[in-house]
Order: C-alpha cells, then sequence, then structure tokens
C-alpha cells in the first residue's frame, strides 16, 4: 500500500522479496516455534480463561476504543437505534395515555390539544424521537405545553442524545488517533547481521523513519526472550533480558533523522556473548526491538515493535550503505535499505575470541572497558570517545589489544630520559639576574 502512495520505490519492494526468498531456502536445522512479537509488531500471546470478564466493563471507553472497526460501528448503530426506540416508545405512550391517537372526525370540532402533535401512531412517534435527538425539527411535529411531563422526556432525550453523541465521537477520534497508525511508517530491516566491529562481534540492524516529522526523543530498547532455568530448576519459558544499546550518551536516545544502524557489542556481560555461527541455529532465543518517541504532529507518544528470531539473524554480513550527498544534502536509497554483503568473519563466538586472545575470566584491575566505545569515528572530521564502564556497573577486564601495548608502554618509559621543565629554569635565571642587580 506505500508503494501504491509513492512512499516506497519497487526496488524496495523487490528487495523485500529477494530477502523474503533467501528466507525461505535458508535450511532450518529446528521447526518453527511461535514468536512472542511479530514481523508487524503485534503481540503474539493468546489470554484464555479469564474468569473476571466484569473488569472489561468497568473501563468502557479502553474496551470500546480496542475494539475492531467492524465491532464499534455495530455498538454505535445499536446504540442510537435502541435510543431512539425506546423513547419513541415513551413518546407514543404519553400520547395514548393523554388520548392523543383516538380517531377524530376532521369536519368535527377540535378536540383537547395533544402533547404532540402530529402523532399518531407508532411510526410518527418513532420519526418524532429521531428529530429530537439528532436536532432534525422538520416543523410537523412539535411538543405542546398541555403536558409537562412531555416536557420532561424531552429534556432528558435531549442529554442522553449529546452523552453518546460525545462517547462515539470520542471513540472515534481515539481509534484514528492511535499511535500505531504513525508506527506503520517506521520501518525495520527485515534481518539483523552479526559483524565484526572495531574488532569485536557486534549484533545490528537497520531503523528508518518514511516521512519527513520526526519521532522527538526516540529511544531503542532491546531485549531478548529465551528458555532459562534457574539453579533451582525452575523453569521460566519467557525470560526478558536488557541488552544494552551502544550509545556514546550512554543512553538508548537516537536522533532519527535519517535511517540509523543500531549495533549492540557482543562481549562479556552481553545475553549474546556465547553465540556463535555453529549455535545459531540451534538457539531458542527472540531478540525483541522496541522504539518509542513522540509524534512531532500530534504530541502522542508512540511505540514501533519488532524482533528476530535465530532464522532472521545473518553471520557475517553487513548492511551497505544508503546515503550519499548530492546537490548539498544528504539522499537517502530506500531500495537498498535491508541489503547485505558478506563480509570476513569468525565463526566463534565473543567468549571463544577472548579466550584465544588470552582474555582472562577473572577480569582485570585495567580501567579500559571492553564497552567502551574508544576512539570511533563519528561524522564529517570528528571523533568521539567512550567511557570504560560496563553494563553491570563494574569495570570490565581490557581487551587483547591493550595488553599487547601494555609491554610497549612500560619499554618506552624505560627508555626516555628524564625531561626538565624550561619554564623552571628560565625562571631562576631570571630570579638571579634579579639578585645582581640589587646589589
Amino acid at each position: 500500500m506505500l508503494a501504491r502512495k509513492g512512499l516506497l520505490l519497487d526496488g524496495f519492494l523487490l528487495t523485500r522479496l529477494a530477502e523474503d526468498q533467501n528466507q525461505r531456502n535458508r535450511v532450518r536445522s529446528r521447526s518453527q516455534k511461535a514468536r512472542f512479537i511479530t514481523k508487524t509488531g503485534s503481540c503474539n500471546v493468546a489470554h484464555k480463561n479469564i474468569m473476571e470478564q466484569g473488569r472489561f466493563l468497568q473501563d468502557v471507553f479502553t474496551t470500546m476504543v480496542d475494539l475492531k472497526w467492524q465491532h464499534s460501528f455495530l455498538i454505535f448503530t445499536s446504540a442510537f437505534l435502541c435510543s431512539w426506540m425506546l423513547f419513541a416508545m415513551i413518546w407514543w405512550l404519553l400520547a395514548f395515555a393523554h388520548g392523543d391517537l383516538e380517531p377524530r372526525d376532521p369536519n368535527s370540532e377540535p378536540g383537547p390539544v395533544p402533547c404532540v402533535t402530529a402523532i399518531h401512531s407508532f411510526t410518527s412517534a418513532f420519526l418524532f424521537s429521531i428529530e429530537v435527538q439528532v436536532t432534525i425539527g422538520f416543523g410537523g411535529r412539535m411538543v405542546t405545553e398541555e403536558c409537562p411531563l412531555a416536557i420532561t422526556v424531552l429534556i432528558i432525550q435531549n442529554i442522553l442524545g449529546l452523552i453518546i453523541n460525545a462517547v462515539m465521537l470520542g471513540c472515534v477520534f481515539m481509534k484514528t488517533a492511535q499511535a500505531n497508525r504513525r508506527a506503520e511508517t517506521l520501518i525495520f530491516s527485515r534481518n539483523a547481521v552479526i559483524a565484526s566491529r572495531n574488532g569485536r562481534p557486534t549484533f545490528m540492524f537497520r531503523v528508518g523513519d518514511l516521512r519527513k516529522s520526526m519521532i522527538i526523543s526516540a529511544t531503542v530498547q532491546l531485549q531478548v526472550i529465551r528458555r532459562t532455568v534457574t539453579a533451582e530448576g525452575e523453569v521460566i519459558p519467557v525470560c526478558q533480558l536488557d541488552i544494552q544499546v551502544e550509545n556514546p550518551l550512554r543512553s538508548n536516545g537516537i536522533f532519527l533523522v535519517s535511517p540509523l544502524i543500531i549495533s549492540h557489542t557482543m562481549e562479556r556481560g552481553s545475553p549474546l556473548y556465547e553465540l556463535s555461527a555453529q549455535s545459531l541455529a540451534s538457539e531458542d532465543l527472540e531478540i525483541l526491538v522496541i522504539l518509542e518517541g513522540v509524534v512531532e504532529t500530534t504530541g502522542i507518544t508512540m511505540q514501533a515493535r519488532t524482533s528476530y528470531t535465530p532464522e532472521e539473524i545473518l553471520w557475517g554480513r553487513r548492511f551497505v550503505s544508503i546515503m550519499t550527498e548530492e546537490d548539498g544534502r544528504y539522499c537517502v536509497d530506500y531500495s537498498k535499505f535491508g541489503n547485505t554483503v558478506q563480509v570476513k568473519m569468525s565463526s566463534l563466538s565473543a567468549k571463544e575470541l577472548d579466550q584465544i586472545r588470552g582474555v582472562q575470566e577473572g577480569g582485570s584491575s585495567d580501567p579500559v572497558n571492553l564497552q567502551g566505545w574508544g576512539l570511533v569515528r563519528a561524522g564529517r572530521g570528528g571523533f568521539r570517545r567512550g567511557g570504560g564502564r560496563a553494563c553491570d556497573g563494574s569495570t570490565a577486564p581490557p581487551p587483547w589489544y591493550a595488553q599487547s601495548e601494555q609491554p610497549q608502554r612500560e619499554a618506552e618509559h624505560k627508555g626516555k630520559k628524564k625531561k626538565v621543565q624550561l619554564e623552571e629554569i628560565g625562571r631562576q635565571m631570571e630570579e638571579d639576574v634579579l639578585g645582581e642587580t640589587s646589589y
């Protein structure tokens, strides 16, 4: 539908079809299991055997907003029809009790003044009920001052009609302005990749926004859903573990003005630390992606979700660049949004690589941190430097390249001579000259 509206290029859809075809051709070593979050972002959870159904009636407005459109229209139509029929019955009873329904000879003298003029049957009473509630007022039927009870019924029906209109209009507005409508133009890459970045295995996926209106205060949260067993033997079928998102600001905030590649370093303390190319196919896990923010145009908080199963994670691949600079501005080619290229990468896990590189399991007193960013190019001519604090708050052991640089630094310090500050020598000479001239 987005392609028909011109929001997406045809090449983007062809790329998605090619990825789906490659995905179906992959050999799967285990049977397809249910996923917690679907690719469209809906929760794949069925609630059964709910005994206290009355709790939903305590919050009728939210229940009506959560209903499907066909059910909502059915309730709206039923509410209006029932109210019209109810008051039509009341108007007919008033006319019957007052004697307005008795047949009269048109040539005879006029009878008593009726409560409502031109009501001769239930059909005319139903038409008058509609005219009162929707304030049409054709002028053929009206309430007279003969019956005070009829005036009271008229007031009650007007108040009830306004309440029904307000509730129905509020439900329609909330359903059309729901935050998940804005999430339809937030796209995630069909597959996630694992490639080497700065010498470390890194889990990456791409996210983009098709609209020009921005998402304010956008944040990304990653979670791993897997089946775990505690030390006491308790089986937790759905265990949620947070994953640290790489960000030099030490927060999950992003500036989603163009498609971004969100990454997570698979290091010590990460749930993916022991994941390898061979164990990926047999892993029973699901990586959830939750993007939250405030819609710039409406100010409503929105949330977009997706997930990646082991079959949707590509080992040893990297996303291609889709941003170019043309005519003094940046251009994004969404036809390559999900394209990846093969890169050279070891099939070992991050833990096995650390063991090969000589990283000790017990940690080290060196303040260098595996979670740190080091010196990473941040943009055009800029650099950023990360901190030295791990996800769990403790100081992580140094990486393999830090250990190899330490002996070299010590050797350089031993070979250097002691330096004398020239400022101190110059200051001493000035004091000697001043002392001689004073004598």
